[in-house]
């Protein structure tokens, strides 16, 4: 019997990521979650996989031991997407200052100590441009510009070198997870971390928008969901007031698509704010992939209706986009239930991190660096650094600020 490498899960939520790495190769020995309802999730799926809960509450060896490890074992990999708010650019963008940006700093620690072969960082691409300290927006003012530590991209550079200085080589890409059979367009992080110093290769995509590169087309919604029943959906519900204007919609339409002058009333408020507002009032199109999935497709600014039925995406639908076997079960409500899907990694990109590292491992080594990973520039971790300003990377060679 082969021996499977050993992977730790950190802030496992649903599985989508640990699904993917098993599917790579992996033998998962421990999951680590503190959402009540995905822990539960988790035991329904994996009763036997060792499981704690806060990483806060568990030193190193403790960790070990749960997985039924010691230091003398070798753990291949560590991997988590730690808790995203913090960096998001739709919230305060607190980064570590966050009580959430410190369970990044304890995931950045608990590598460093127990020193896998690789590690594996998840998040949005939000954590690109945070700073290492945030000053509102409501504060900044041309006669006290912002000092190095509030500059753009702090907090990334100052976990890339504390890294660096324990002597991993770093890698990390922005990645649209449409790239690598996920039937959606879901733009993530990942940050790749080899202990040999070396940088692992940006993963290798096995899809492409219109079959560049030799390679199959994305996936479609349409190819998401063939074979389900309406019959076995649930779902949640739209209002009758926003249901009238779904009925005047066909697929791949939004609110812009009703007639003019029943836009404003459509919108309300909303009509006259900022911003694309692309999310209301939005059907799917059949033949492309899903936008990015949220925690609730029935909210008004982040509306996900069915291309042809009024209403919402189902939570079958919703674990088909994200790559969830058929037979796996989630705990709770409809709502704790779409919550966990949204807020899963694609099991498709969970298994390109996991080939990226088998690969590397093996020496098998693939450069697509020339492959077009986003929409956006400077994300990958070449170009990346070299768009931050001098004075920037001087804060993180620093290193002691918090």
């Amino acid at each position: 019997m082969i021996k499977k490498p050993i992977a730790l899960s950190f802030f496992s939520g649903a599985m989508g990521l640990d699904l993917g790495l098993e599917e790579a190769g992996f033998h998962v020995a421990l999951a680590s979650e503190i959402d009540k309802k995905c822990l539960e999730t988790i035991k329904l799926n994996r009763p036997n996989l060792p499981l704690i809960e806060d990483i806060l509450d568990y030193t190193p060896d403790e960790i070990l031991a749960a997985a039924g490890l010691t230091r003398q074992d070798e753990v291949t990999l560590m991997a988590g997407g730690p808790p995203c708010q913090a960096f998001s650019t739709a919230g305060k963008r607190k980064g570590f200052e966050d009580k959430r940006g410190n369970v990044f700093l304890k995931y950045i620690d608990t590598i460093l100590d127990i020193r896998p072969k690789y590690a594996v960082i998840e998040n949005v691409r939000g954590l690109l441009s945070a700073p290492l300290k945030h000053r509102p927006h409501t504060l900044r003012t041309s006669d006290a510009p912002l000092t190095e530590e509030e500059q753009p991209g702090g907090a990334l550079l100052h976990i890339i070198h504390r890294l660096e200085a324990a002597g991993y080589g770093v890698s990390f890409n922005l990645y649209n997870s449409a790239n690598f059979g996920t039937p959606q367009v879901r733009e993530r992080v990942v940050i790749i971390c080899s202990r040999d110093g070396h940088k692992v290769p940006y993963l290798r995509p096995t899809h492409a928008p219109n079959g560049e590169y030799g390679l199959p087309k994305w996936k479609t919604f349409r190819d998401a969901v063939a074979g389900l029943k309406e019959d076995d959906m649930q779902a949640a519900k739209f209002p009758e007031a926003r249901l009238r204007f779904y009925r005047m919609l066909t697929e791949g339409q939004y609110w812009k698509h009703l007639p003019e002058e029943l836009q404003k009333e459509a919108m309300g408020k909303s009509f006259y704010s900022g911003g694309g507002k692309t999310g209301f009032l939005r059907r799917l199109a059949w033949d492309k992939p899903a936008p990015t999935l949220v925690t609730n497709p029935a909210m008004p600014a982040t509306d996900l209706a069915h291309p042809v039925e009024n209403r919402p995406l189902s939570i079958q639908e919703y674990a088909r986009v994200q790559q969830f076997p058929d037979d796996w079960k989630f705990y709770g409500k409809v709502v704790d239930i779409y919550r966990q899907i949204g807020n899963a990694v694609p099991v498709g990109l969970g298994r390109a991190i996991g080939n990226a590292i088998i690969n590397h491992m093996s020496g098998n080594i693939v450069n697509m660096s020339d492959f077009k990973f986003s929409r956006y520039v400077n994300t990958d971790d070449t170009s990346w650094r070299k768009s931050l300003k001098p004075a920037k990377q001087a804060v993180g060679a620093q290193g002691n600020l918090f």
